[in-house]
């Protein structure tokens, strides 16, 4: 029988340990090339766009993300899992749970990967979904001392902050300015949905580490080429995807692309990644295809085994 997960179940039956674990097999079977994740593909329609993210695990599975872009606020995600062999769907997740703990986790690998080891306080620009999944997955591989969040919504950051002390046990406070926000931490998430920049580089501290998860193109950016100019590593889950945005990523044009790696890279350690404990690094999430099938794959295994 096919496993129908909601958001609900999503966020009860899945830690973050496990989606970490998840999102670092996908990258390194991403590099090797066993994940087989080629760039998102849309079609037009009216109002706004079909999106689908497919991959594929060697001979185990395939599947596929789809959203839209209309911007209704109770617009649904489908993460589809098939047999490999049979073409039978497996599993199917309904909601938006899955694909943004799923970049939570890919954004927590990274930390694990770049940020300092004694790091512990983060910095949080934004307060949706995307960035309460950057802190929930970041808490599983950093034991973490404070969050600072800033949004433009006092009630909303209030709100944020005191899910993260109740659901988390972090103290969290909410502060009412980006710089504020940022100002001496170890790790900073940028996870908002502002087409302008919205960090100055100069209030980073020597040796932070930094997640973009929001818009990251070139005339749409959370951040300018001034964050890309300080930061001396630059890397992203799909070097692929990065090329393929229209208009460019900031980083996938002169002079950074030459400088941008895959996470995989620095996992296998066929590249470096921090080299020194004030090096400013960067992290670009850009959406690694597969990696929510391969999420989902990991619960109906689990599922499995406990039925």
């Amino acid at each position: 029988m096919t496993l129908l997960l909601t958001d609900n179940e999503v966020a009860e039956r899945l830690d973050g340990l496990t989606a970490v674990a998840a999102m670092r097999a996908a990258l390194l079977a991403a590099y090797s090339g066993r994940l087989v994740a080629p760039p998102r593909a849309s079609a037009a329609l009216r109002g706004g766009r079909l999106v689908t993210a497919a991959g594929q695990l060697a001979d185990e599975w395939y599947g596929f993300r789809s959203y839209d872009t209309f911007g209704r606020p109770e617009a649904e995600q489908l993460v589809v899992l098939h047999e490999a062999g049979s073409g039978r769907i497996r599993a199917i997740a309904v909601g938006e749970e899955i694909g943004s703990r799923g970049s939570g986790a890919l954004g927590a690998v990274a930390v694990d990967t770049l940020a300092r080891p004694d790091a512990a306080t983060v910095g949080v620009l934004g307060a949706g979904r995307q960035a309460w999944a950057q802190i929930w997955a970041t808490a599983s591989v950093r034991p973490l001392r404070e969050v600072t969040v800033h949004c433009r919504t006092p009630a909303v950051r209030d709100a944020f902050a005191a899910r993260v002390r109740a659901e988390l046990g972090v103290p969290a406070h909410a502060v009412t300015s980006a710089a504020a926000a940022v100002r001496d931490r170890d790790v900073v998430v940028l996870a908002t949905d502002s087409p302008t920049p919205v960090v100055d580089p100069a209030d980073l501290a020597p040796g932070t580490h930094v997640n973009v998860v929001g818009f990251k193109q070139q005339g749409r950016a959370e951040f300018g080429p001034d964050l890309l100019d300080l930061a001396e590593v630059l890397v992203t889950d799909s070097v692929e995807q990065a090329m393929d945005y229209r208009p460019p990523m900031l980083a996938a044009v002169a002079p950074y692309a030459d400088r941008l790696r895959h996470l995989g890279a620095l996992l296998t350690g066929e590249q470096p990644g921090r080299t020194a404990a004030d090096q400013v690094t960067l992290f670009c999430s850009v959406g690694l295809a597969g990696a929510e099938v391969f999420l989902l794959d990991r619960l109906a295994r689990v599922e499995a085994l406990s039925a």
